[in-house]
């Protein structure tokens, strides 16, 4: 069966196409087609007459992932591979450019685009899905919506904040966390500080958590209050913010019953059974994931979220770990939200945390290894669909212990031939391997055993 490549470079409007076949020969040259029915009905013509000329064949299409732009292009070919041999991919732009950048291409267009996504297709086949299902991809978009809401409301309530310093100073003490849902409805009915002031405490004592003595309080404040704005234009743009707070924060409430009824999964079920991760995280998690089954392992999901430790070595310059962040930034964020929790509240990461900052980690490197260590419980609840038990996770930190407790080997780069003391190699690069040679506190186990610097990269995030 004869192979062909179909690369597709999406834009707004239109997309370009152009086929080759196995040994990267344009078969069908670059032609562009707007996204319209007339549109799709040409490509489809195409396609067809491309299979009467070329029986016994079968096409992958690769679709440059552009925001959503794609959707509708992709979802044609996967129509088309009912009744046409045809294979359809959603392709990470970044590979394709990656590719075109080794090739060194000078020139940028769009048919060019589509000529190194059909190119990987061919030189990278493991790396690409072809008709995988996403059965979330209606609800990550309501998930999605709900996150552009919040931070919008979060906008919003920054803006209400600095005009409550100009217009209510004396209120900037009850906003040291956050603005306070009975301070929205204050403002709600006294929008400056001269119409507080006038009012009654027996009136602003009916808003809930506002006793008598604060209500007097803050009738006090607003009668020698300081603040310079104090006009109606004022009194309008705070009540239209508390206006739009209050709607998303109704809209948000309602958005996220209905997800979690839609979201009624065994995997978010089995999420928050670990202390730290809420239902809403649970479910960002899920919706980002998809399938466990899609990740061979917890470095392959860790390198998904952009948590890996990353190692730079060249020469003699050596750089120290770090963590990745090319992964996805969507359950990166949510990770990192669980984790702040769980320190605080997870008696198993609050252990990790302390262990990595007794060992002179700072904050965010040992939260970063406290993500990493949820990551893996993540994927272990996931992968055998258990629940969370502590006594697992202890099981499998003395398995790893075990193994880091082994005599390492040489390093295997050097198996033909000792590092030479008169090699003409930089002082820089003699430092580092004397330092090699000597041992580090931090890298003897109990046994004695000492940790070669090559097998930390393994160990980071343990």
């Amino acid at each position: 069966m004869n192979e062909f490549y179909l690369g597709c470079d999406i834009s707004k409007g239109y997309g370009d196409f152009i086929i080759m076949d196995s040994k990267k020969n344009i078969v069908e040259s670059a032609f562009q087609l707007d996204e319209t029915f007339e549109g799709h009905n040409e490509l489809i013509n195409v396609l067809t007459n491309f299979f009467k000329s070329h029986p016994n064949s079968i096409i992958y299409a690769g679709v440059e992932s552009t925001g959503g732009l794609e959707n509708n292009w992709l979802n044609l070919f996967y129509k088309l591979g009912n009744i046409l041999n045809i294979k359809a991919a959603r392709i990470n732009p970044v590979g394709p450019f990656e590719l075109k950048k080794a090739s060194l291409e000078r020139n940028s267009t769009d048919s060019i685009s589509a000529k190194y996504i059909a190119q990987y297709l061919m030189v990278y086949p493991e790396n690409v899905r072809y008709n995988e299902d996403d059965p979330y991809a209606s609800l990550r978009k309501q998930w999605n919506l709900i996150e552009m809401f919040t931070k919008q409301k979060t906008q919003l309530l920054n803006q209400l904040s600095i005009t409550i310093y100009n217009a209510f100073p004396f209120l900037v003490q009850y906003c040291k966390y956050g603005v306070p849902n009975w301070l929205l409805q204050l403002l709600s009915k006294y929008p400056t500080a001269s119409k507080l002031a006038r009012a009654h405490a027996e009136t602003i004592q009916k808003i809930p958590y506002i006793s008598r003595t604060r209500a007097q309080k803050l009738i006090n404040y607003a009668k020698v209050s300081i603040g310079s704005a104090d006009d109606e234009v004022t009194a309008r743009i705070i009540l239209n913010l508390v206006e739009h707070i209050f709607n998303l924060k109704e809209t948000i409430t309602k958005l996220k019953k209905q997800l979690v009824k839609q979201c009624d999964l065994p995997e978010v079920k089995i999420l928050t059974t670990f202390k730290g991760i809420g239902v809403h995280s649970a479910i960002g998690l899920v919706l980002n994931i998809i399938s466990i089954e899609r990740f061979p392992s917890a470095k392959h999901l860790a390198s998904y979220f952009g948590i890996h430790p990353v190692f730079i070595e060249s020469g003699d310059r050596a750089g120290g770990f770090h963590m990745s962040k090319r992964g996805r930034a969507v359950p990166r964020r949510i990770l990192f939200m669980v984790t702040r929790y769980a320190i605080s509240n997870n008696p198993l990461i609050k252990e990790v945390y302390l262990r990595q900052i007794k060992k002179g980690k700072s904050k965010m490197s040992a939260i970063g290894i406290c993500m990493h260590k949820i990551t893996r419980i993540i994927y272990g609840m996931l992968k055998n669909n258990t629940e969370f038990d502590p006594e697992i996770d202890k099981k499998n930190n003395y398995r790893s212990k075990q193994k880091r407790n082994k005599k390492i080997r040489e390093n295997a780069k050097r198996r033909f031939q000792k590092e030479a003391d008169d090699a003409p190699i930089s002082r820089r690069k003699s430092k580092n391997r004397k330092k090699e040679k000597q041992p580090h506190p931090e890298n003897i186990e109990n046994s004695g055993v000492l940790t070669s610097p090559s097998s930390l990269l393994g160990l980071v995030g343990k």
